[in-house]
């Protein structure tokens, strides 16, 4: 092995690392992270995107004579500004393609379990879907307030996964035995490692506290798989709506549910869909949207269901880092 090289065995465990969404476990990975939040690095672009959503916003307010648009524009680059940023400088685009493969490369799986969830969550919300306050609520905001009004719900939402998440990684890596990390690590590049490590009396289960960007990366993992599975139904609910409006939903009932002067304003090839069928149905996407996410995390049922097989790609996560420190640490003994 060369000088400097790392082993054949860590090497092996840093390129799985790296295809399945955990390249913040690898050292220079880490670093170039870690260079990436410097403020001489993301001071620069920040101020950039801060200027042309100002800028943009602004414009737009003008042209469409309609001064809410500017905090929805402007929001809404700020968050397309750190995503690009997290992305690229911030080495997040292997987590992120990783854990919306992980998602949708399995709808068969995925769609069972959302169509399991999505009866009762229409039972509940069709309530406020055939109710006249939220009609007139809807058809009274302008698209500006309506967008800032989805992006909060959308907020609050990630919000409370950030604040929740965490918790499933503590849970995780409190549970590392030896047990643990032969069930693990089967079927890994380090399944051999650990075995033996595990038989020479080795206790790999002292690295298993995960801790700065290496945790970080997980929850990130956990955040995107979450937002792919509320977004499918998201955009199920609206579909919903639409197709629903437009079939119970006359021109009449939603004229005398907006209470607009002039009338919805209908689609010529459908006149059952209006724009304001649109807007209450974008809303009420939007609140299902943070409802599901609350029951997912929190409601017993739920977690079944959407979180069994996010906990078993956790649990493997956890028990390869455990042995991959304890390879490095070996390694950086025998150098010295």
């Amino acid at each position: 092995m060369p000088d400097g090289a790392a082993p054949p065995a860590v090497a092996e465990a840093e390129r799985w690392f790296q295809a399945h969404g955990l390249s913040y476990f690898v050292p220079d990975v880490r670093d170039a992270v870690r260079a990436g939040l410097r403020p001489r690095r993301f001071l620069p672009p920040l101020l950039g995107v801060a200027l042309l959503a100002v800028g943009v916003g602004v414009l737009l307010a003008w042209l469409s004579d309609e001064v809410t648009a500017a905090p929805a524009v402007i929001v809404s680059f700020a968050g397309i500004g750190a995503l690009g940023y997290a992305l690229t400088a911030l080495r997040a685009q292997g987590i992120v393609v990783w854990a919306l493969n992980h998602t949708f490369g399995s709808l068969r799986v995925l769609v069972p379990m959302v169509s399991r969830a999505l009866p009762l969550l229409l039972v509940f919300v069709t309530f406020l879907f055939i109710n006249a306050e939220a009609w007139q609520m809807t058809a009274n905001l302008k698209p500006g307030i309506l967008w800032t009004v989805v992006l909060l719900l959308t907020a609050l939402a990630v919000l409370f996964l950030l604040v929740r998440l965490p918790e499933e990684v503590d849970r995780v890596d409190d549970a590392v035995d030896e047990e643990f990390l032969r069930r693990t690590t089967r079927g890994t590049p380090l399944e051999a490692d650990a075995v033996r490590l595990v038989e020479e009396g080795r206790d790999p289960a002292a690295n298993a506290q995960v801790a700065g960007y290496d945790r970080w990366n997980l929850i990130l993992v956990l955040l995107v798989v979450q937002i792919g599975q509320v977004l499918l139904l998201a955009v199920t609910v609206f579909c919903f709506f639409l197709l629903f409006g437009s079939l119970v939903m006359t021109v009449d009932v939603q004229n005398a549910w907006t209470g607009l002067d002039g009338g919805v304003d209908s689609f010529s090839f459908l006149p059952t869909l209006s724009y304001e069928l649109l807007k209450v149905s974008l809303f009420l996407a939007a609140f299902s949207g943070l409802y599901f996410t609350v029951s997912a995390v929190t409601d017993d049922t739920y977690r079944s269901q959407f979180f069994a097989a996010v906990t078993e790609e956790l649990e493997r996560a956890v028990g390869m880092r455990a042995v991959y420190l304890t390879l490095r640490v070996d390694d950086a003994a025998h150098r010295s």
